[in-house]
């Protein structure tokens, strides 16, 4: 029923810059907030960036200063803006999203979702 969908990775090099964008779909009421985590090659998956529906926005701190997190309301879309990338933030990025979903008439249900994930490399 509800859909993320992901774009935006690929291989740069130390010190280049990329986009991520991820849009949910589907039987969507409301988003309360939406967010990347990633997962390094052997590590555990951690929360990269989050934004919640009033603007409010949260970082890891090894990002702070080089991501931006933003979204489009009107295109149910998270972006997120990488700067001054290092081979350490090489990982599988995936999107997340609390949503609000309509499961019956008058019915809905607050749920996590999850992105396929998109690998980002950084390299030279």
């Amino acid at each position: 029923q509800v859909q993320l969908v992901e774009s935006g990775g690929g291989l740069v090099q130390p010190g280049g810059s990329l986009r991520l964008s991820c849009t949910a779909s589907g039987s969507i009421f409301s988003i309360n907030a939406m967010g990347w985590f990633r997962q390094p090659p052997g590590k555990q998956r951690e929360l990269v960036a989050r934004i919640t529906s009033g603007g409010s926005t949260n970082y890891a701190d090894s990002v702070k200063g080089r991501f931006t997190i933003s979204r489009d309301n009107a295109k149910n879309t998270v972006y997120l803006q990488m700067y001054s990338l290092k081979p350490e933030d090489t990982a599988v990025y995936y999107c997340n999203a609390d949503l609000t979903i309509e499961v019956g008439l008058w019915v809905y249900k607050q749920d996590q979702y999850w992105g396929q994930g998109t690998q980002v490399t950084v390299s030279s």
